[in-house]
């Protein structure tokens, strides 16, 4: 099937580029789907984007030989899938390529923050080697908040458990047996946010979830708390954090996303002009602040991940084009 990729990263040039799928080369853009590069689609019965596209309803309309969407991510938040579906697009997505992946990142940067290994490695590379400012705090017998409980969720809460910490968990979708099997608490949010130590994030992007922590939910969390978000950057309010962080009521924050990435992203020099663009000066603050980590959206960035992430995306169109779709999150709507 003749597919177009975008967003196409120089790993994933290597191995598409030696690909065709029964004679039809595939189309490798670097640049994101947009309503402003919607033209490179054309023609195409099946693209793949990643997270910084935006297949929106406009897109969608704009391509009438579309027949699959296919997205290098979990996520699908980019897409509109109610246009989809109207449209008889099937839209398939990456289930599970690195729920160990990420959740290993989510440590990293809790780690990080816990033990303050970044602060004191900006300090050694200052040639200062005092220990002011650097005294951390040990895990064990500390509680890890667990917003999201799906399969990174629980990986977190494995790793956690490793450690010698105690784990609540806040999910819509409960399952005891899990639960017990690997030593955990439901809670509800507000007790989560009260008794733990670290909250992690690992929700998807709902308008029910957009900007989750905010004022009132950073209010809630214990004084001194550490606040990790590896999972979509619009779960966070980014002026509350920081409202949070200058009262010393959150001890830090170790952000893999946060809100305007994808503008970032665009133009790396976007944070070294003054004025900064509006929503971006926050970011900016929190650069400069010790007690945050930002990393760029490299948590499933390993060697693993990667080759899951292509290798279920192939395995999606060549299900589709053999009538037999897998991984999906929309059907067309005929067919609901």
């Amino acid at each position: 099937m003749k597919t177009a990729f975008f967003e196409v990263q120089t790993w994933e040039r290597e191995l598409l580029g030696a690909r065709d799928f029964d004679g039809e080369p595939n189309a490798l853009f670097e640049h994101r789907l947009t309503s402003d590069t919607v033209e490179s689609a054309q023609g195409f019965p099946a693209i793949s984007v990643f997270i910084y596209s935006d297949v929106s309803r406009e897109v969608i309309e704009a391509l009438p030989d579309l027949r699959l969407i296919t997205t290098r991510s979990t996520g699908t938040d980019h897409i509109d899938l109610a246009a989809a579906r109207a449209r008889g697009i099937t839209v398939g997505h990456v289930p599970d390529y690195g729920a160990n992946t990420v959740a290993e990142h989510a440590f990293g940067l809790i780690l990080g923050l816990s033990r303050r290994i970044f602060a004191a490695y900006a300090k050694v590379r200052d040639r200062d080697f005092s220990l002011e400012g650097l005294r951390g705090f040990d895990l064990k017998g500390k509680t890890i908040g667990v917003i999201g409980a799906g399969s990174i969720g629980l990986h977190v809460i494995r790793i956690a458990g490793g450690l010698g910490m105690k784990a609540l968990a806040y999910d819509v979708r409960q399952t005891p047996l899990i639960a017990e099997v690997l030593g955990f608490q439901y809670a509800d949010l507000d007790r989560l946010l009260a008794e733990s130590h670290v909250v992690s994030l690992h929700l998807p992007l709902t308008p029910q979830t957009h900007h989750m922590i905010n004022a009132e939910t950073l209010a809630k969390m214990r004084r001194g708390a550490l606040l990790v978000n590896t999972a979509r950057g619009e779960l966070v309010d980014l002026r509350a954090l920081a409202a949070a962080l200058d009262s010393g009521h959150l001890g830090g924050a170790g952000l893999d996303v946060f809100e305007g990435e994808e503008r970032i992203k665009e133009e790396s020099q976007l944070l070294r002009r003054r004025p900064l663009p509006e929503g971006l000066d926050v970011v900016l603050s929190l650069l400069d602040r010790p007690d945050v980590i930002l990393t760029s959206h490299m948590a499933f960035y390993s060697d693993e991940a990667l080759e899951r992430i292509l290798h279920t995306t192939l395995e999606n169109i060549h299900a589709f084009e053999a009538g037999q779709p897998i991984n999906v999150v929309a059907k067309p709507a005929q067919t609901l």
